[in-house]
């Protein structure tokens, strides 16, 4: 085998079915991380690249902080592992109430789970349970967004609106979806468009369709991530926050990847001034180092599940996994959480914000770009389709990448870039010049 494939064998590469991922090209020409440091990656041919979306957009922090790794250490010669239903350790605890600290007021109930997948799930799953214990058993409907994506479990998958990502599974729970927030009009618009908040109106009119009492919950990212970087135009969280309030509809903000700094703020939330029902987090929540997940919740909602729960050793929520709460993973979120507080990360966040926005702004004009967007320190590109192939350019650009240094993520017919808070100046410059010469390259078919 060559260096590019750190010595894994043919057997080795063939019987590891890779998650989103095109097994069959990825196997011919392997893009193999072997370790990181900082902002970079290091590939088994030996060459540095610098991550562009801070992993998946898990490791603002940037790679193998030493005060994540000996917190790690030392939990795990401490207490590897404790169940977590009907026992509890200290480091559960105390994560909770660090957590619920950096939330919105009122969302100081934390519930812990493993993914942000699982973090959706969990909290649909306390939606329709909570209008259970509030007389209305009707409300089991959910109203997601076009565009939007809330993991790969099959609730989060039914109030997705990724369409290649449903396609082949099949039908799963009751819901139905907004449009996304993209219009022509705002084409190359710096952080929030100016038009748009009246896309928010359209859960009027699936409220008159389906009837308010029969649903439980909208979820909705406030930067739509996934999809290429979709900002809600200026007016529309408020305006959904409005409309579910007055029809007593619970608002679920899915932050897996704009909380924790991604934004500036400890949330997008907190950076839109709009106060969900709940809220998923994950990936930056542990930097990366470990997988986990919370979702935090209003108290009083906690506080019916509590008055409506029976005897007190009965279980309130049947809902869980053996890994929530697990002590590695607290571990290193607590250790997160320090750092990312220590380092004014989420200033230093604010910061790169501004020069992310110049830089990326200056690839328009350039062939084949149709949109640039960003929010926060984040932003996307979409490109031209060629012709019946939707998704090949954005592929031939980030190999392009890989092969000038660059870890950049592509998805659907967009490009994606989330550089880490510690990232310098001189590096999104690098990031952005590279990408120019990419785009341009592949436009010329080179």
């Amino acid at each position: 085998m060559n260096d590019k494939s750190a010595g894994l064998s043919k057997s080795q590469l063939d019987t590891y079915w890779m998650p989103f991922t095109g097994n069959r090209q990825f196997k011919r020409d392997p893009r193999i991380i072997t370790s990181a440091d900082g902002c970079y990656y290091r590939s088994a041919d030996g060459r540095p690249i610098f991550d562009s979306l801070s992993g998946l957009w898990t490791c603002g922090a940037g790679h193998n902080r030493p005060e994540i790794i000996d917190s790690i250490t030392r939990q795990a010669a401490l207490l590897d592992y404790a169940p977590a239903f009907q026992y509890g350790h200290p480091g559960a605890f105390q994560l909770a109430e660090r957590v619920s600290q950096m939330m919105p007021m009122g969302l100081n109930r934390i519930f812990f789970t493993n993914s942000g997948s699982e973090s959706a799930e969990t909290s649909l799953k306390i939606a329709r349970a909570y209008w259970q214990k509030m007389g209305a058993p009707g409300k089991t409907k959910f109203i997601g967004r076009a565009k939007g994506y809330h993991g790969v479990n099959f609730g989060g998958l039914s109030v997705g609106g990724i369409s290649a990502n449903r396609a082949i599974f099949g039908s799963s729970i009751d819901s139905d979806h907004l449009r996304h927030t993209l219009l022509p009009h705002n084409r190359f618009a710096k952080g929030q468009p100016e038009q748009g908040s009246f896309l928010a109106d359209e859960l009027l009119e699936l409220i008159k369709l389906h009837g308010s009492e029969n649903i439980a919950a909208v979820i909705v990212e406030p930067v739509a991530g996934s999809a290429g970087v979709l900002p809600p135009p200026k007016g529309y969280l408020h305006r959904l926050r409005e409309i579910c309030t007055q029809y007593d509809i619970l608002l679920i903000f899915d932050e897996v990847i704009t909380a924790f700094g991604r934004m500036g703020k400890a949330t997008g939330a907190e950076f839109f001034g709009v106060t969900p029902d709940m809220l998923n987090t994950a990936k930056q929540l542990t930097n990366g180092a470990v997988p986990m997940g919370a979702v935090a919740v209003r108290q009083d909602i906690y506080e019916i599940f509590m008055e409506n729960g029976g005897p007190q050793y009965q279980l309130e929520l049947p809902h869980g996994y053996t890994y929530s709460g697990h002590p590695l993973a607290c571990a290193a979120a607590l250790a997160t959480l320090d750092i990312l507080k220590k380092e004014n990360l989420f200033e230093r966040s604010a910061e790169l914000a501004h020069i992310l926005e110049d830089h990326i702004h200056q690839l328009n004009g350039l062939p084949l770009i149709e949109d640039i967007r960003n929010c926060g320190l984040a932003a996307g590109l979409t490109i031209e389709s060629a012709p019946d192939e939707p998704l090949l350019r954005p592929y031939l650009i980030a190999m392009k990448m890989w092969e000038k240094g660059f870890y950049i993520r592509y998805g659907g017919d967009t490009l994606q870039i989330g550089v880490p808070f510690i990232a310098q100046a001189e590096e999104i410059d690098g990031v952005i010049n590279a990408l120019a010469e990419s785009i341009t390259e592949v436009a010329n078919g080179q």
